[in-house]
Formats: structure tokens, sequence, C-alpha cells
């Protein structure tokens, strides 16, 4: 097949099970990015493999599903959102002694294995110490394994705070985000090739001009603006900005991919998607835009 029937077939799969996992309930949501999330860690741990390193793939991949199941169960207890963004305590009444406890396990858990995770790491290393034809010192591999799980794993993970509001799932927020994405890549696309003369950082990325990224920053906002019919619950102020967000940390995040990419000399993260790369090409943008939404859903609710 010619790489245009490829992505066109290979991104349709892809975009129906995307927007079925995400439609049909929290917990397909939940599963569908959780693999997703460890594939793109996997794929970081690819590429740092061909420059000589040898993080904890394996290790790291499992502890990164765990983290983000962990987060998804965490914000879909009514009263968890509602102790940090305010506005549950209503729903706070819904059992509270059963959704505490397993609260305050879940999070003693999870800072467990956070606070062991570099201990778990050098022994690994001390166990495995010396490797062959690795002239860098072992805790190199150390900091690409915890690199990779602040890099791809934590951002992914802050997805679920955007999912579920002190009444539940809501679909309707991760279907707005993917469409601010991909109206972003649509207009950068469509106006780069049509008027891209000045280019935004020819060093990592040649193709990017700044004509592109005006063009993308201008749809984004249209589709914040449009976004009205989809939540019309968010005023449009708070639509805009963050589709702004979304304009602007969504092509650094694409940019960072890119200068990763350039440092180990590969042309795509992975090969799971027959002519679009590896998922962490697909959601590169995710990484950049996600903590900065979760910030303003902390800021302002």
């Amino acid at each position: 097949m010619s790489n245009l029937t490829q992505r066109v077939i290979f991104g349709a799969i892809g975009a129906v099970l995307l927007l079925g996992s995400v439609w049909y309930s929290a917990w397909t949501f939940a599963l569908f990015f959780g693999v997703v999330q460890m594939r793109m860690l996997w794929e970081f741990y690819r590429m740092m493999r061909e420059v000589g390193y040898k993080p904890a793939a394996l290790l790291g991949g499992g502890l990164s599903l765990v983290f983000f199941l962990g987060a998804a169960y965490l914000c879909a207890m009514p009263n968890y959102l509602g102790d940090i963004f305010g506005g549950g305590a209503a729903l706070s009444s819904l059992n509270p002694g059963f959704i505490t406890r397993e609260k305050s396990l879940l999070l003693k858990l999870g800072f467990s294995l956070v606070v062991l995770l570099p201990v778990i790491l050098i022994l690994r290393e001390m166990a495995a110490w010396p490797r062959e034809k690795q002239d860098f010192s072992p805790f190199s591999n150390v900091g690409v394994a915890l690199l990779g799980l602040l890099y791809v794993s934590l951002p992914m993970s802050l997805l679920n705070v955007l999912a579920f509001t002190p009444q539940g799932y809501d679909y309707r927020r991760i279907f707005a985000l993917l469409l601010l994405v991909w109206s972003s890549d649509i207009g950068a696309y469509a106006a780069g090739k049509t008027f891209g003369k000045h280019k935004l950082a020819p060093k990592i990325s040649p193709g990017k001009t700044w004509e592109g990224a005006i063009g993308g920053f201008l749809l984004t906002l249209g589709m914040g603006w449009a976004l009205g019919y989809l939540l019309p619950e968010l005023s449009l102020t708070y639509r805009l900005v963050v589709a702004g967000v979304v304009a602007v940390f969504g092509p650094l995040g694409d940019l960072a991919e890119s200068m990763l990419k350039r440092s180990v000399d590969v042309k795509d993260s992975g090969r799971i998607m027959p002519g679009h790369g590896g998922l962490l090409d697909r959601f590169d943008a995710f990484l950049f835009i996600l903590p900065v939404l979760a910030l303003l859903q902390l800021l302002l609710g």
C-alpha cells in the first residue's frame, strides 16, 4: 500500500478505537489511555537504548500503568476531586468513610512506590554491574528511567484530572481536547503548506513555519468557540483560554519530541501505526498540554 493509503486506513482504525473507548465508559477510557501511555513510555526507552542507555523498561512500563489506573480510580471517587478542586462537599456524604479509607490506602501505596522507585532502580544497576558495552555511569540508566516516567507517564496521568469532574466521568471533555489538538495540527499543516515561508525552529523541525503556527492558533481558537455547542456549561472565556493553551503548548510538545528524535537519530518513535509512526509521535502534544491544563483546572476549577 502507498503511504497515504496506510495513513488513511490505520488513522481511521485508530480514531474509532480512540473515540469509542473515550465515549463508552470511564474504564474503557482508563484502560485505553493506560495502555497508550505505557506504549509511549516503551517507545521513549527504546529510543534511549539506541544511544546506549539501558533503562528498566519493564519495571517502568508496569509502574506507569499502575500509576495511570490508580489516578483514574482516585479521580473517579466523588469526594477526591471535591477535596482538591472544590465543590465536592455535598458529594462527600456518599459513604465518606469507605471512600476515605480506600483513597488513603491508594495514596499511601502510590507514595511508597514513588519513594522506593529510585532505590529499586539503583539496586537493579548494582545487580547488573558491570554492564558490557556501556562506558558511562550506571546512574545514567536510573536517570533515564525516571525521566521517562516524568516526561511521559506523569503528564498522561493528568488526563484523568480533566476527564473526571465532581459529578463523574465526562467524555465530552476528552472529545473537546482531541478536537482542539486536531484543529491545531490541521490549521498548522494547511497554513504552513499554503503560506509557510519563515521557519519556526529550523534546527529542530525544518518543516514548521511561523505561518503554520499562526494558522494552527487561529483554527484552534475557532474550535474553542465552537465547543460551546458541546460544553455549553463552560464560559467562552474559559474555552478560549484552554484553546490558547493547546495552540501554544501543543506545538512545543511536538518540537520537544522532534528534538528527542534528532538527538538519537531516529525518524519515528515506533512503528505501531504504519504511516503514522509510533504513539509517542501521535500524542507528543499532550505531554506539554496536560500539565498546563491540570494547573489551570487547579487554579480556576
